[in-house]
């Protein structure tokens, strides 16, 4: 059985409410052995009821979907779709990935949730390759860099660590920043 931690930000987690998010967000650990804490956030902003949810599998693999409707039941439905839709989707590459264990490939046999395409054996096709010097500066100044380039997100070189990183515009309007390192 999987473990959860349901927290709630402008609204409150009833039992009933937890229940309804453990049992349908559950759904998705019958495809994994080894699934870690699901993290579900809700959220209630502006009329909107935000959702969003992040399973940790074995091998590393990072699950993570969100949805946003006018009815968190609904927003809590949209979500699992999306993360079974991922999982059919990347299906062949997960089973490759997990041809040790740890993906239960037969739970895929019948989709849940039908395809609008499938492309699952599908290689990604790369368009674009853009090739340039990773400079040494701070996060803040990162976020300018990005900023006054009219992206979404920045590699960077952390000025004190001298790992590379990535600073991120978050769909909330905040940023994000992912650091690499051991």
């Amino acid at each position: 059985m999987a473990t959860f931690t349901v927290r709630g930000k402008n609204i409150e987690i009833t039992p009933s409410l937890r229940e309804y998010v453990e049992k349908r967000v559950g759904k998705v650990t019958k495809y994994f052995d080894n699934v870690g804490e699901i993290s579900v956030l809700l959220t209630v902003s502006k009329g909107r009821h935000i959702v969003e949810v992040t399973v940790p599998v074995q091998g590393g693999i990072l699950l993570r979907g969100e949805e946003a409707t006018m009815d968190m039941y609904t927003s809590i439905d949209l979500v699992v779709e999306k993360l079974e839709r991922q999982i059919h989707k990347q299906k062949t590459k997960l089973a490759r990935r997990f041809r040790g264990g740890g993906f239960k490939a037969e739970a895929l046999q019948a989709p849940a949730v039908p395809d609008k395409q499938d492309d699952s054996d599908e290689e990604y096709k790369v368009v674009k390759t853009k090739r340039f010097i990773v400079k040494p500066m701070d996060t803040q100044e990162a976020i300018m860099q990005m900023n006054l380039l009219n992206h979404n997100f920045f590699v960077f070189r952390d000025s004190e660590t001298e790992e590379v990183n990535v600073v991120y515009k978050r769909t909330d309007g905040n940023y994000g920043l992912i650091e690499s390192g051991n």
